[in-house]
């Protein structure tokens, strides 16, 4: 909105057309995003206090964890609250890949909610059922897919990190493929949310990451000089990623350990959907496995656990997802997450190189 105001007016006051970079309307959301979370934080963690908005948490696990028990959550709607706010206040709204990327992320927010809201008012761990919940997500996946392939100039062609000039080009089979990627983003970042502040830093490191994805792509020039696929327009999408790594970071001031408040799956499956979104709307999807590396781990610590107990009826891991594993050997919380944080932003710096080892 701030953008469609203000930057009108450079033809009379030339400081307003600092409005039409990117880069600065970028550290304007990420600034915005911070303090709206900073301001309300408090008085909404109060509300939900007030409301016995509170955790239920498993009887398996680490013991350290029943002390969090009541802990309030849905803290994902402050994250949203911010993020969104700070988007629509310094985006260009005539942004059709804008709106697609809020539009996904409300959705698969909606389904978190609904997710979160059972499982408060019937004071349990379990919310919707896995079938539920996997079908509203790739439905509205698919509706984005079908969106982006619809769009003018948005191709189906697949690009593969470290090779310049081997590409796939998917079709119609690009349709399930973005519903794989956003959905199976999703959940990873779901199950990576386990210990306090695990899953919105790791979060904050891929915002920021595909901020200057979507950067690049965006610019012909520097899409040119890199390599990479330019998508038209697409460069406007940094600015919702800035306001993720903004609301991320304000969010993170409630989170880290030991958390006031707990982003539940209203916030997990929202930021997974949205990560997961950008890296398909910037080309980047199969950059995704490195940039999100530690979601990636934690979902595949899932599958072999589960796989390998079917199987064999042995665990490979004290306990799943790959968190609580550590945590089982002896770790404190606060080891296990700021060593996933270090571990997060070494694959993000992997697939920032990418870019050039190419």
């Amino acid at each position: 909105m701030l953008y469609h105001w203000l930057y009108p007016l450079s033809d009379q006051f030339a400081i307003f057309n600092v409005f039409r970079y990117i880069t600065f309307r970028a550290a304007m959301a990420i600034l915005t995003a911070l303090l709206l979370s900073l301001i309300f934080g408090p008085r909404f963690i109060a509300t939900l206090r007030r409301l016995s908005v509170g955790q239920s948490i498993r009887d398996v696990g680490p013991e350290s964890h029943q002390k969090k028990q009541g802990t309030p959550t849905m803290g994902g709607l402050l994250i949203l609250f911010a993020w969104l706010l700070a988007t629509l206040l310094w985006a260009n709204l005539a942004n059709l890949y804008v709106w697609m990327a809020i539009g996904i992320t409300v959705l698969f927010g909606l389904v978190g909610f609904a997710d979160d809201y059972i499982k408060v008012r019937q004071r349990r761990n379990l919310g919707l059922t896995a079938r539920a919940k996997f079908l509203c997500q790739v439905g509205g996946a698919a509706a984005f897919g079908w969106l982006l392939i619809s769009h003018p100039g948005f191709d189906t062609v697949l690009t593969f990190p470290f090779f310049k000039e081997l590409v796939l080009d998917l079709g119609w089979l690009y349709l399930p493929f973005v519903a794989l990627v956003v959905v199976g983003c999703s959940n990873a970042v779901n199950l990576t949310d386990g210990l306090d502040g695990l899953a919105i830093g790791a979060t904050l490191i891929a915002a920021f990451t595909y901020a200057i994805l979507c950067y690049v792509a965006g610019n012909a020039v520097v899409a040119g000089y890199l390599q990479v696929p330019f998508v038209a327009e697409v460069g406007e999408v940094t600015i919702f990623c800035a306001a993720l790594g903004g609301a991320s970071l304000g969010f993170l001031w409630f989170n880290s350990h030991p958390a006031e408040v707990f982003m539940g799956d209203v916030g997990s499956l929202a930021l997974g959907a949205a990560i997961g979104s950008v890296a398909v709307m910037a080309k980047q999807e199969l950059l995704l496995t490195v940039v999100g590396g530690l979601f990636v781990l934690e979902a595949l610590s899932v599958i072999a656990q589960v796989t390998s107990f079917k199987l064999t009826g042995k665990r490979v891991l004290r306990m799943a997802p790959l968190h609580h594993h550590f945590e089982m050997l002896g770790w404190h919380e606060s080891k296990v997450i700021v060593r996933l944080w270090i571990v997060a932003l070494i694959f993000a710096l992997i697939g920032l190189a990418t870019l050039k080892l190419r």
